[in-house]
């Protein structure tokens, strides 16, 4: 299990061979990273995205992304695990956030893997601001659509295959 919170980019082929090195119990490795976007805020109004600051508090963000890491390792049996999580300015294209499950099958890689990222959506106390073009910044709020997806994986949602 491996949480990293930083400012630089990081290097998805570098971190995927390092997570699973040497391990060959490992037969199926899932990956998610986000990427900033340059679209206009919703509702199609406005300019379009020039930059976004994530910030965070430092120590509160790293317990939490490791205690939503545990979650999944707990949930699932996975031989390993990452989470690195930027903060700082970024710009349309940069990667924000890189999640992967490494597990004997895909079954658990692939849902481990998507419920680290909808938890990591709604639980990471990370906070967004949005500069347009036009150099306004505004406060990103949570939405509900991630909301839903997080809920889903509540103690009465979908688990580990058996």
């Amino acid at each position: 299990m491996t949480v990293r919170v930083q400012r630089e980019a990081f290097d998805l082929g570098r971190e995927l061979d390092a997570l699973s090195a040497g391990n060959h119990a490992i037969g199926g490795l899932a990956s998610f990273v986000g990427l900033v976007r340059d679209v206009a805020p919703p509702g199609g109004e406005g300019a379009a995205l020039a930059a976004m600051t994530l910030e965070h508090y430092p120590g509160m963000t790293e317990k939490m992304l490791e205690r939503i890491e545990a979650e999944a390792n707990r949930r699932w049996e996975l031989e390993a695990s990452l989470i690195v999580h930027r903060y700082g300015r970024m710009e349309p294209g940069e990667p924000i956030v890189l999640v992967a499950c490494a597990s004997a099958h895909r079954q658990a890689a692939l849902e481990a893997c998507q419920f680290l990222i909808d938890w990591l959506k709604t639980k990471a106390p990370f906070w967004k601001v949005e500069e347009s073009d036009g150099g306004e910044g505004r406060w990103v709020e949570a939405r509900d659509s991630d909301e839903a997806a997080a809920a889903r994986w509540s103690e009465d949602g979908p688990k580990a295959a058996e």
